[in-house]
């Protein structure tokens, strides 16, 4: 923890410090940029939090307790809306803002749907925590070819129908949804990493990065569908890294006379 910023390691001590006083905890660990790497003092921290089987139930339907017992907390929500109901969302102020995830996992189901291996930053003496992480599977959750294929047209399609209709702002966020959805773990495809929205693209050193930029759009007709044509484009592009199976096909000459027309 040394190496993470001040604001950072500090809460994650005090946080060790009230789970060395609470015997229904096993472990913490760490998950995130702590793993992914490029941790900074704009980093999230994301952390899991391992209950004895037990105490499990006791510490889920009170787990908003649990995050008020550290100092500093602002707001809270649960995760329900990417699918984590065990995930608590955080805003401290500790006394910068500090936006913390605690994921509340039973040690009994730790080794099920791991998506990353993390790092363990404090355990109980009798824990086995260490040795279930070795020998559980870690698969991130990248989407096949023809997820993208038999998704992407009717996203495309839809912020057609809206451009034309006048819904700019819809239309907009569409182009933004395509690019969270479809063309950022393309490209993390593409350099052979995991898919990962569009988390750290900036950063990555590909050759599309010139039509990635023209997929952006400002509020006028024509700067979205230019924006629109481009996302075809690179779409087309990156597909024919690992074509799907089964095609849709004439879509973009459908979608390109839609437009034009």
């Amino acid at each position: 923890m040394e190496s993470l910023p001040k604001l950072h390691s500090t809460f994650i001590k005090s946080l060790i410090d009230l789970l060395n006083h609470d015997n229904r905890i096993d472990s913490l660990l760490g998950a995130g940029s702590m793993i992914h790497g490029g941790f900074d003092e704009y980093s999230d921290i994301d952390l899991i939090i391992v209950i004895k089987s037990e105490f499990y139930s006791d510490v889920m339907s009170k787990r908003k307790e649990f995050a008020n017992s550290l100092n500093g907390l602002l707001s809270s929500f649960t995760g329900e809306h990417v699918g984590e109901p065990r995930l608590l969302i955080c805003l401290y102020s500790v006394p910068e803002l500090l936006h913390v995830d605690l994921k509340f996992v039973n040690i009994d189901h730790l080794n099920q749907g791991l998506i990353e291996n993390p790092i363990i930053l404090w355990t109980s003496q009798k824990s086995t925590v260490e040795t279930i992480l070795k020998e559980s599977k870690i698969d991130w959750p990248n989407q096949s070819s023809q997820w993208f294929e038999d998704r992407a047209w009717i996203w495309l399609h839809y912020a057609t129908a809206k451009v034309l209709r006048g819904e700019l702002y819809e239309a907009i966020g569409m182009l933004a949804f395509f690019r969270e959805k479809v063309l950022g773990p393309l490209i993390h495809r593409r350099l052979s990493r995991s898919q990962r929205g569009m988390r750290k693209i900036d950063f990555l050193d590909f050759n599309s990065k010139d039509t990635l930029l023209q997929t952006i759009a400002t509020y006028s007709k024509q700067s979205i569908i230019s924006s629109l044509k481009k996302c075809i484009e690179l779409y087309i592009d990156l597909r024919q890294d690992q074509p799907p199976l089964s095609l849709i096909k004439g879509m973009p000459n459908i979608l390109i006379d839609m437009i034009d027309s």
